[in-house]
């Protein structure tokens, strides 16, 4: 298993693994021609840690924009979270955004109301 590193583009984020640490990041707006296309291989990163590594997988979001695709993708994602954290495992979620974006606030409140393991969210000041 080896860490994922997909740069940004107009339209997709930015999105990182470090396997040693267990984290994911992503950055950026997410409104890709082809969500599954893009978000595949991050799944099968998130679900082959989860069934061959024990220590806990953190997922920190900055995201400012996501379309109706990406964002059922990102259900998935926390489905598959809510599983492993239901069958004991330690994950979590911090999701970081610009103060100044109430509607990205407002999707990462809604994603939090349907998961019950570790999910943040948090307000920075844009430079």
């Amino acid at each position: 298993m080896s860490d994922l590193s997909i740069p940004a583009t107009q339209s997709t984020p930015e999105i990182r693994t470090d396997l040693g640490n267990g984290k994911v990041f992503m950055q950026g707006d997410s409104y890709p021609e082809n969500s599954y296309e893009l978000f595949n291989q991050l799944i099968e990163w998130i679900e082959q840690f989860l069934s061959a590594d024990s220590r806990p997988l953190h997922m920190e979001l900055r995201l400012l924009y996501l379309n109706t695709s990406s964002i059922k993708v990102m259900m998935d994602i926390f489905d598959i979270f809510e599983q492993a954290h239901q069958d004991g495992r330690r994950v979590s979620v911090q999701w970081l955004y610009d103060q100044r974006n109430e509607r990205v606030a407002e999707l990462a409140e809604e994603f939090r109301e349907d998961c019950s393991f570790p999910f943040d969210i948090t307000s920075e000041v844009a430079a």
